[in-house]
């Protein structure tokens, strides 16, 4: 309110010097505030009055997030935690170590590294002399982590939240603040051993989640690249028109080819050529058919990536993923920091045939409903950051986590089952008043001892009404202590979807509480 007070006094003063200086001359400027100043103020002042207040003098001011971030409640946090213990734990499985790194970067690090994308970057204000922007993913700044330190050697996973100054939809999981599950290999190995454990660890984690039917669609920037050449796409036009191909999972082949012509210069032939190439989709004997391609197989870069792409399903039918992936040559992904292989996994609808080993457009396929993990190698980018250019090989994926919630939580409201948003075990309840102390008591020993439970922060509580909140938060053991227990020196355990009940030692309650609950 006090700024509303001094806003009114500056507008007043400067409102008064205008009405008085109008009838000399024109209104430029009034007592040295100019007029467009004065309108500024009388914005801001009604925009000010709306926040604090309307006539009525009732509190106006809308409380929500900002758009494109949205909170989250216990139920959805608990769907949220099941979630990434899944991705966590298959990442360890796969032998990863984790870090972490700021949730801005200087600006420079960031710019030139995301190809279109770039003006998605949230930059911010000067501050203590540095240029920053928020980060867009948790790759390139793995990567300057890789320079900064010189490590040439590593298997990681990182889960943070990034930043994209992007049209959210968030009813399908795209927000402006997000969080990723990276998980990234980084060395100097043999061809394309990394790049399939990768696209394993995307086939490990859909299944667990039972999203339902997915599949993996592979292919390569230099197959890409040999494509755009042999097609007649000038050399610098390589990344805007890998850009617009990227495109064609949201768009229609026509919409592609408009924009390639109409905004991007490529000819109307070229465009053709490139559209009969994306139709593509197979196995291991589309890659050894375009290794015959008249055209095709006068671009080294496309033999390379062929050859890596038959050498790469080799290994995931030893991995036995093999049924869910697919190689798709109208797969781009838009980022300019990707050199070889790419990859992107899509849900399907149910119902919907899958995809067949050599399929055109315009045949039976199946109809994706969303993408959920995508990556690939970009042997080039740590030597971005590097006064010496020094490569370090790096192949990793990101899992598309938020629209993986999204998914989660509708499965959830669908379903009638009960989201547990606690870990308690145990609940202490007391039958009769005057227990409180005993109670206490109890749980301490439980804490101590590593149990989870808890007790109601009542003195004198009813036993029904603390048999009802084990009920609700789904607790599974109820130890109840009562006057007759004390004097025998038990404590009554209660199965709350049993309702069965057992008097247990008071010395061995702790041992049965962990062998009813597999905590043992």
């Amino acid at each position: 309110m006090m700024l509303l007070a001094v806003s009114c006094v500056r507008l007043c003063s400067a409102v008064a010097c205008r009405v008085a200086a109008a009838r000399v001359r024109p209104l430029h400027s009034v007592c040295g505030v100019s007029v467009a100043q004065i309108d500024e103020e009388v914005a801001k002042l009604l925009q000010l009055k709306a926040q604090l207040g309307g006539d009525d003098g009732k509190n106006q001011f809308v409380l929500k997030t900002p758009k494109g971030t949205r909170d989250y409640n216990p139920r959805q946090m608990a769907i949220r935690e099941k979630v990434f213990s899944t991705i966590i734990n298959c990442f360890k499985r796969h032998g990863a170590e984790t870090i972490d790194t700021p949730v801005f970067e200087l600006k420079e690090t960031l710019t030139g590294k995301y190809g279109e994308d770039s003006k998605l970057i949230y930059d911010l204000k000067d501050q203590g002399g540095e240029l920053l922007s928020l980060r867009y993913d948790l790759t390139v700044p793995f990567a300057r982590y890789l320079a900064m330190n010189k490590i040439t050697n590593i298997k990681r996973y990182h889960i943070a939240k990034v930043y994209r100054r992007d049209n959210p939809a968030m009813t399908r999981g795209r927000y402006r603040e997000f969080y990723q599950c990276d998980f990234d290999i980084a060395g100097q190995y043999d061809t394309m051993i990394p790049d399939a454990e990768c696209l394993k660890i995307v086939h490990e984690i859909l299944s667990a989640l039972e999203l339902g039917d997915f599949h993996i669609k592979v292919n390569d920037r230099r197959i890409l690249d040999g494509m755009f050449a042999v097609c007649g796409v000038p050399d610098d036009k390589f990344r805007t028109i890998c850009s617009t191909v990227d495109k064609l999972d949201k768009m229609l082949w026509e919409d592609v080819k408009k924009e390639m012509v109409v905004e991007k210069g490529l000819s109307e032939e070229a465009a053709d050529q490139i559209g009969a190439y994306v139709s593509m989709q197979g196995g291991m004997d589309l890659a050894e058919r375009l290794l015959q391609d008249p055209k095709m197989s006068q671009s080294k870069q496309a033999c390379a990536g062929l050859s890596d792409i038959k050498l790469l399903f080799s290994y995931l039918q030893l991995f036995q993923v093999t049924d869910k992936v697919v190689f798709d040559l109208s797969l781009a992904r838009g980022l300019d920091y990707y050199t070889g292989v790419i990859y992107e996994a899509v849900l399907t609808q149910a119902g919907v045939a899958p995809v067949s080993n050599d399929t055109q457009n315009g045949s039976e396929e199946r109809v994706s409903v969303g993408s959920v993990a995508g990556g690939g190698r970009y042997d080039g980018l740590v030597g971005m950051f590097d006064p010496k250019g020094r490569k370090v090989p790096c192949v990793g994926v990101s899992i598309g986590i938020e629209r993986i919630f999204s998914i989660m939580e509708q499965k959830a409201e669908a379903s009638a089952e009960k989201v547990r948003t606690t870990e308690v075990q145990v609940m202490v309840v007391s039958a009769q008043k005057n227990l409180l102390e005993e109670r206490l008591r109890l749980v301490t020993e439980l804490w101590n001892a590593g149990v989870k439970a808890e007790m109601m922060y009542k003195k004198n509580p009813k036993l029904l009404s603390q048999l009802h909140h084990c009920e609700e938060s789904g607790i599974p053991l109820v130890a109840i202590l009562g006057e007759q227990e004390l004097k025998d020196g038990v404590v009554k355990l209660r199965v709350v979807a049993t309702r069965e009940e057992v008097d247990v030692p008071r010395d061995d309650v702790i041992s049965e509480i962990r062998r009813r609950t597999s905590q043992a």
